[in-house]
């Protein structure tokens, strides 16, 4: 597949209600996002023939590019954070921002809004109008400065300190089913300890700023 044909075939499911691709592809409508959080992406990744699953690779790896859906409310406004991928908590001494997941998860994203209002049932919802975005040079300046910030601390053992509130685009946060889901990382005295799995996430003000850029609305700015 090339990239405008994989172009086309996002922008046709626009319009189209969350119930009538799932039943094109006989794949299951569950009533809520409770206990399906992920449901949308998986049925657009479905849709749009993603290839990379759950390995640590962009959705289309032939082509370059990632897939992220964003919920939207009647605003137009993102109505979560975006999880771009999980964090290496351990080995990172060799780890650089150019050869980050984050930075190739992020290279070029195929984004595609969906309908996220809570007082639409979830088979009526629809999907909105595709579009490809590559960070500008300023904003791979600001999702750098903040990779390095959290990396930093993990290297210093202080990933425990780090909370949502850091990071001025991109934060670091629990990315787990629950919490009896641990894994290694580095200790304040550079012994293994046993923590959450963290995830980075897109701040929504950073990606509401996408979200104006594209379609020419306005936006502002993130509160202080």
């Amino acid at each position: 597949m090339q990239l405008n044909q994989l172009f086309e075939r996002a922008s046709a499911l626009a319009g189209h209600r969350f119930a009538d691709v799932a039943a094109a592809l006989n794949i299951p409508m569950p009533e809520n996002l409770r206990r399906n959080k992920g449901w949308v992406g998986q049925l657009l990744e479905a849709a749009l023939g993603a290839s990379a699953g759950s390995q640590a690779l962009q959705d289309f790896p032939e082509l370059g590019v990632e897939l992220k859906t964003i919920p939207l409310d009647a605003q137009g406004k993102p109505l979560e954070t975006t999880f771009v991928c999980t964090t290496p908590l351990v080995d990172i001494d060799q780890l650089t921002w150019e050869t980050s997941n984050v930075r190739n998860k992020l290279q070029c994203v195929l984004w595609i809004p969906v309908d996220g209002r809570r007082d639409v049932p979830l088979a009526e919802r629809r999907i909105g109008t595709a579009f490809l975005w590559q960070p500008t040079p300023a904003q791979d300046a600001q999702l750098k400065a903040d990779w390095q910030e959290h990396m930093d601390k993990i290297a210093l053992g202080e990933v425990e300190t780090i909370t949502a509130h850091q990071g001025e685009v991109l934060q670091l946060r629990p990315k787990a089913a629950n919490s009896r889901v641990l894994t290694d990382a580095i200790g304040p005295d550079g012994q293994l300890i046993q923590t959450l799995p963290r995830g980075f996430y897109l701040k929504t003000h950073f990606t509401a700023q996408i979200i104006a850029q594209t379609f020419e609305v306005p936006h502002a700015p993130p509160a202080r």
